[in-house]
């Protein structure tokens, strides 16, 4: 199954990407694909950015628009997931 994955402000360039997909095994979790999001290949990220693990520790998930806070739950074929880091201000 694919998923896409959306990287939004700190966690774009910790990533260096804003998006990319997944190739998952049927039933895998978020927890699942955050471990396969750690373990890519990836150039450092700008200075005075966190690592993407880093951020990933503390970042909010949105499943096809919906927040997500189980990562438990399994990822369906197709899935977008939405990566938004902590951020300030309002």
């Amino acid at each position: 199954m694919a998923v896409l994955v959306r990287y939004f402000a700190a966690a774009a360039a910790a990533a260096g990407t804003t998006e990319e997909h997944y190739r998952l095994a049927p039933g895998s979790t978020l927890d699942d694909l955050l471990s396969e999001i750690v373990a890519a290949n990836r150039p450092r990220p700008p200075a005075g950015t966190p690592e993407l693990n880093r951020l990933l520790t503390r970042s909010s998930f949105l499943r096809n628009e919906v927040a997500v806070r189980d990562r438990s739950i399994a990822l369906g074929p197709e899935d977008v997931l939405d990566v938004l880091p902590p951020f300030a201000g309002g």
